[in-house]
């Protein structure tokens, strides 16, 4: 028995680029980052709002610029709470973002890949001069590559 590598009949097989293939990235970080935004506004608002009913708690209800008072109360809440939510929000998307349009790069050119790979086996498959044998263990050889076990072990 021998320890066979996979074929390097596919080694002309190259990774071509996003311009190529025609595959266009579907994470939009200007869309990621207006959701952060967004997101960051609400909460800021939510937490000035919040501010602004417990000072009401605090603030009698006869007392001269009540709502003056309170609505002061909660912006200051509100754009401090935002003024300190804002930045980590928008590294943590931009983050996310160059994460996520890393993995659909890999996932995209793994997918092209496996394509080209399968359409050279589907080529030798159908030429008759290829032998059978030859055929069968292309095909194998493949199959185990797309299961992650990268060493066959073939009898001659």
């Amino acid at each position: 028995m021998k320890i066979l590598p996979i074929s390097s009949n596919y080694s002309n097989l190259s990774f071509s680029s996003k311009k190529d293939s025609g595959y266009e990235n579907p994470v939009n970080r200007s869309t990621e980052k207006g959701l952060a935004i967004w997101g960051s506004i609400g909460g800021s608002a939510l937490a000035g709002a919040t501010a602004a009913g417990i000072g009401s708690c605090f603030i009698k209800s006869g007392t001269k610029n009540r709502a003056m008072k309170l609505s002061g109360i909660g912006a200051a809440v509100g754009l401090l709470t935002m003024a300190l939510t804002l930045p980590a929000k928008l590294y943590n998307t931009n983050l996310r973002a160059f994460t996520r349009e890393k993995e659909m790069d890999v996932f995209s050119r793994d997918r092209e890949l496996k394509s080209n790979i399968l359409e050279e086996v589907d080529k030798e498959v159908k030429d008759e001069d290829v032998d059978l044998d030859q055929k069968i263990n292309h095909y194998a050889t493949v199959q185990m590559a797309n299961k992650g076990q990268g060493v066959m072990v073939k009898g001659v």
